[in-house]
């Protein structure tokens, strides 16, 4: 039963890859560990701007 259940998820899975959906599935990791970063730096300069506006209100 667990095994049909697995292949079932896994056939999905290769299906959504090849349809395009789940693109990031095909990064590799240090490529995925770059874009992470990238958008952490981009929501902490938000998030300082943010601040910075703040401290100028008052």
């Amino acid at each position: 039963m667990e095994q049909r259940t697995c292949h079932r998820e896994n056939k999905k899975r290769s299906q959504e890859i090849s349809k395009g959906k789940r693109k990031e599935c095909t990064l590799t990791t240090s490529k995925r560990k770059q874009r992470d970063s990238e958008i952490t730096q981009q929501k902490q300069k938000a998030a300082d701007e943010k601040s910075v506006q703040i401290r100028e209100k008052c």
